[in-house]
């Protein structure tokens, strides 16, 4: 059985999600309108969030790929490539309202591309 969490958003408060929920998702489901223009294939850095707290370890090679190519890495998480855990405290950095565009196409429910995991740069568990 999926166990939920709760997210805190600012500016949007608490959402609920199912741990291991594409954090996106849980965001749009919960009232945020975040974006996704790319719908969530990790190939337009559209739906970026920063964490204040609960920042997972690991990420998807694609997620570190798009965001060394941006010049992201260490600045954002892209939502999309995210599995919602406990704990997590953070802020959507492009919004619809933010940003005037539209959302984009909806996401699958599993993350896309298929994940390649990878340890973050920084994170708790490197080296």
């Amino acid at each position: 059985m999926t166990q939920t969490v709760t997210i805190e958003v600012e500016g949007f408060g608490s959402i609920e999600a199912q741990e291991g929920e594409r954090l996106v998702l849980a965001l749009e489901r919960g009232g945020v309108d975040i974006l996704h223009r790319c719908g969530g294939q990790a190939k337009c850095t559209t739906c970026r969030v920063s964490f204040q707290e609960g920042e997972p370890d690991t990420m998807t090679v694609a997620e570190y790929d798009k965001l060394t190519e941006k010049e992201l890495l260490g600045q954002a998480r892209l939502s999309c490539q995210i599995e919602c855990t406990p704990g997590m405290r953070l802020t959507p950095l492009q919004t619809v309202q933010s940003s005037g565009l539209e959302a984009g196409k909806a996401p699958a429910e599993t993350i896309q591309p298929e994940p390649q995991w990878t340890t973050r740069p920084g994170a708790s568990t490197e080296g």
